[in-house]
């Protein structure tokens, strides 16, 4: 059942503290889980070097153990944003996280190439269910004039836990190897899934949470589906993501083997720019809701064309220092568009539909996760690590260049089942 319909009833009163308080502790608690997400996610890009040496296995390959996941991820955005607004965000996000904390676990324990492709695939199962479960569970619980700056704040926890992961996985795979270090973090996410559980609080009322649009009926997955609006975000998403896989996937295995960086220092350096772009993300979402929200592209076209240039330099980078300089400006600073691309839709999407809505959005962003690390590991088989980065700026620039076909205005992106304006 889904939990938007009693959203009205049995609700204790509702007062300035009470929307407050439930918009903190789900921002908390959904900040908490995709940093956990993260962490499990970016733990291979950091034990990949290992898995490759352990299994022979050609950058192609390793680039492959990181798509397969990425693939059945995107494949899982939609569905898992219709079973969202099926049956509420609470109950979806919890089988989520235990579905993948157990895929977690069995990563340390596979035996060859073929068994962790099969292992890994099935992470993305369980990962790809929670977007949409995410974004669910803030509709249901923010009013609209805040939910960019809370949806950018449980974004930018995406970064803390990529950021995060380096520091934590080097060590304890230094320490411990890299089976046991899946071992450890699965048992984090069982913890984490019991706690989102006995806490996540109930749903505002629909009255709290709706964005009142004019001319707006009732709204069905296939409205979502026709809207021209939304596939245009999902394009200009998968762009501007190809620069996060790339460099969660590539950046440890490039510090290790061109710079000859020890592992825990290539934990510390890969670490950096993902922290910095956390902490970009966050401020985007303040900026989008306080400045931007009514011309988000003339935002994002000079942030992302910016990025772009600070990859140039990264390229051309004599040190380990300096390259690391390059990409943590280039990341911060295409950090501060991702609420520019994700605000509007989250802002506009009827919360009845926003799970389904915002999962169709996702599949662009993570189609980059398809393409990106087996792209780039081909062609560092193929040419060299120069190569590969250089594809990043390519689709940065690409990036900016889909903003501009993008709604500019939220009144320019409405989607009822009369019409869908693009």
């Amino acid at each position: 059942m889904d939990s938007t319909a009693t959203n009205t009833t049995e609700q204790p009163a509702v007062t300035p503290s009470h929307i407050r308080r439930t918009a903190t502790v789900t921002i908390a608690l959904l900040m908490g889980v995709w940093v956990i997400d993260y962490v499990d996610r970016v733990m291979m890009a950091v034990a990949l070097p290992f898995i490759g040496a352990e299994f022979d296995l050609s950058k192609t390959s390793q680039g492959w153990l990181i798509t397969a996941f990425s693939l059945v991820y995107l494949v899982c955005q939609i569905p898992g944003g219709v079973l969202a607004d099926r049956f509420g965000a609470r109950r979806l996000l919890v089988i989520s996280l235990l579905l993948w904390s157990v895929f977690t676990a069995l990563t340390g324990a596979m035996w060859g190439f073929v068994s962790l492709l099969v292992v890994r695939a099935l992470f993305g199962v369980g990962q790809g269910l929670f977007p949409g479960a995410s974004f669910k569970a803030i509709a249901e619980r923010t009013p609209p004039s805040h939910r960019a700056t809370a949806a950018g704040a449980m974004l930018a926890s995406n970064n803390l836990g990529a950021g995060l992961a380096p520091l934590i996985a080097a060590p304890v795979v230094f320490a411990l190897g890299w089976r046991h270090t899946f071992w450890v973090t699965a048992l984090v996410g069982v913890v984490i899934g019991i706690l989102l559980w006995a806490m996540l609080p109930k749903p505002l009322p629909t009255r709290l949470t709706e964005v009142p649009l004019p001319n707006r009926t009732t709204v069905s997955m296939r409205h979502v589906l026709r809207s021209a609006a939304v596939w245009k975000f999902a394009a200009l998403f998968c762009a501007t993501n190809m620069l996060g896989y790339g460099m969660i996937t590539w950046v440890p295995s490039y510090l290790l083997e061109e710079r000859g960086i020890s592992l825990l220092d290539t934990g510390v350096l890969a670490a950096i720019p993902l922290l910095v772009m956390c902490v970009c993300t966050f401020l985007g979402g303040w900026l989008f809701d306080r400045f931007f929200n009514e011309r988000a592209r003339w935002f994002v076209i000079p942030v992302l064309l910016a990025a772009a240039a600070m990859l140039a330099l990264m390229l051309n980078a004599d040190t380990a220092g300096e390259f690391t300089l390059y990409q943590t400006i280039a990341m911060g600073i295409a950090g501060l568009a991702s609420m520019g691309i994700l605000g509007m839709p989250m802002r506009a999407l009827p919360p009845t539909v926003v799970g389904s809505g915002m999962g169709v959005v996702n599949v662009g962003g993570q189609l980059a996760g398809v393409i990106a690390p087996v792209a780039m590991g081909w062609l560092v088989d193929h040419f060299s690590y120069t190569a590969a980065f250089g594809f990043l700026i390519g689709s940065t620039v690409l990036g900016a260049l889909l903003a501009l076909i993008v709604p500019k205005r939220q009144a320019d992106f409405q989607i009822s089942a009369g019409r869908s304006k693009a």
